[in-house]
């Protein structure tokens, strides 16, 4: 079976087992349309991508794997493109959750989703409970308060920003998260070095993530400003680096070609 089709056929499962018993009907369709058609499903391919990689001895797990991640990257667009943050009309060539259902709707699609994730790791790890915890700390970690999505979306809410700690926290801390829960789901332990950033598959107890910004007070501003606030440092730099300047967070786009949105669909977004 190739990858493509083995990650239709798990979330596709999945979203059907979670509307079986007494799940309203507008929130399963709100659910179903926030999933399908996907985009080009990055980040599920890169789960299973290393899981093969390291051998892949239960594919259960690691599909389930690949869905959550998918589950909680859809979860994240969804509460993304309501009004009180991007209100975005469109999403995938097609209205945006919020836009088809109502924002009360969209909010619980997003909600929904994000605990089938952990359902759907949960019921697959079963055969193997060793792995769910590592699972678990792995994908928690990518979405979660401590570098994950939540403090991507939340650094936009900053009077200041830093642009590093914005786009590892917003677009790679999922990437990181689907590269570990594909090692994980393969069995090899996973070690992660609070607030390095970097993660390597070795033997220890548990993976941890930490945060290393100060809180700032929160900046009432409007959604269509909070782009053009100021990028400022809030981590001491490297010894030997360069001075980071203080920029727009525009500007900022303008001198990293490669984290500017592409005029379509950002390709992370999909």
């Amino acid at each position: 079976m190739d990858t493509g089709t083995r990650i239709e056929q798990t979330l596709d499962a999945a979203i059907a087992a979670a509307h079986l018993r007494n799940c309203p009907p507008l929130l399963a369709q709100a659910m179903r349309h926030a999933v399908f058609p996907g985009g080009a499903r990055i980040r599920p391919r890169l789960t299973l991508a290393v899981a093969r990689a390291c051998g892949d001895p239960d594919p259960g797990i690691a599909n389930a794997a690949a869905a959550a991640i998918e589950f909680l990257h859809c979860a994240s667009l969804v509460h993304d493109d309501l009004p009180c943050f991007d209100d975005a009309a469109m999403r995938r060539g097609k209205a945006s959750v919020h836009k088809a259902f109502g924002e009360p709707l969209a909010v619980l699609a997003g909600d929904a989703l994000i605990v089938l994730a952990f359902e759907t790791l949960a019921e697959a790890a079963t055969r193997q409970p060793q792995s769910l915890a590592t699972l678990v700390r792995v994908v928690s970690a990518a979405v979660g308060s401590r570098g994950g999505i939540v403090a991507g979306q939340a650094w936009e809410s900053e009077a200041t920003i830093d642009c590093a700690l914005y786009h590892q926290a917003k677009t790679g801390a999922l990437f990181a998260g689907a590269t570990m829960a594909g090692a994980a789901a393969a069995g090899v332990r996973i070690r992660t070095g609070a607030g390095s950033g970097k993660s390597s598959a070795r033997p220890s107890r548990s993976p941890t993530i930490s945060a290393t910004s100060p809180r700032r007070p929160r900046n009432s501003a409007s959604p269509a400003a909070r782009m053009r606030r100021i990028c400022a440092p809030t981590t001491p730099r490297p010894t030997g680096s360069a001075p980071r300047s203080r920029i727009s967070m525009r500007s900022c786009w303008r001198r990293s070609p490669r984290s500017r949105p592409a005029p379509a669909a950002r390709i992370w977004e999909r």
